[in-house]
């Protein structure tokens, strides 16, 4: 068998661990906005990488989205890497309508 993360080698206990290869924090996001424009999320991104009140809403990093639909898609999955601070929440970054959710935090430094 071979090893992988939190996993042990060959002939150990295979001990799941926290932890991750992605680099030192990636996060998947989700962004809700029902029917959301290809300009609500243009938006949103440019928001995410600009980043905001610093220690409140940091600059981040997209590593990736998910299938969108203009005026279609109600969901949009961003994975996002960067330690500083996300603060999720309703009309997010005064994005009438935009939610914001953190769904899975890879953290390559857990406390």
């Amino acid at each position: 068998m071979s090893a992988g993360i939190g996993f042990g080698g060959q002939g150990s206990t295979y001990k799941v661990v926290a932890g991750q290869g992605l680099g030192p924090r990636t996060r998947i996001i989700s962004l809700s906005n029902t029917d959301m424009t290809q300009a609500e999320l243009n938006e949103m991104i440019q928001l995410l990488t600009a980043g905001g009140t610093k220690g409140v809403d940091d600059a981040v990093t997209v590593a990736g989205i998910t299938a969108f639909v203009d005026g279609v898609t109600d969901v949009v999955y961003v994975a996002v890497q960067g330690t500083g601070t996300l603060t999720a929440g309703a009309t997010y970054r005064g994005q009438t309508g935009t939610t914001m959710a953190v769904v899975a935090d890879f953290d390559q430094n857990p406390a």
